[in-house]
């Protein structure tokens, strides 16, 4: 009896494992964005909700003149969406505000600095009488 019980279980778990290998290969991970030109503008991510332009100005404003600083708020709440920009006069001044700010604090909460990749071109829809949703269709 025990016997036929041992091929049992041993019939039951060949099953789960026949049918817990998945056929499918998982996702490749996904590709290294490329890094940004040295330029004069950085883009700063983590900021808090709280943080505010002036805010952002001050802290950069240790590592070179600062020309312009933004944060990026949501339109409805006013608050921060956890990122902006800061501009330098100098290229040079941008990277000693990287190596100054990337993974330290502000206001609470570590932000990372790196430099502002440019804005890719938006292709507009062409203007022949279609909808602007995006999607085109033949007549």
């Amino acid at each position: 009896m025990a016997a036929v019980a041992a091929r049992a279980g041993a019939a039951r778990a060949g099953f789960r494992r026949m049918f817990s290998v998945s056929a499918f290969a998982p996702p490749p991970p996904p590709a290294a964005r490329p890094a940004a030109e040295p330029c004069n503008n950085l883009f700063v991510s983590g900021l808090n909700k709280r943080t505010t332009t002036d805010g952002l100005r001050e802290a950069f404003s240790k590592f070179g003149h600062v020309t312009e600083a933004r944060v990026i708020t949501d339109r409805i709440s006013g608050y921060s969406r956890g990122f902006g920009f800061v501009k330098y006069a100098t290229v040079e001044e941008a990277g000693e505000g990287i190596k100054g700010m990337d993974g330290k604090f502000l206001d609470g909460w570590v932000i990372f600095a790196e430099y502002a990749k440019e804005r890719q071109a938006q292709q507009s829809p062409q203007s022949s009488g279609t909808p602007s949703s995006g999607y085109q269709y033949s007549r």
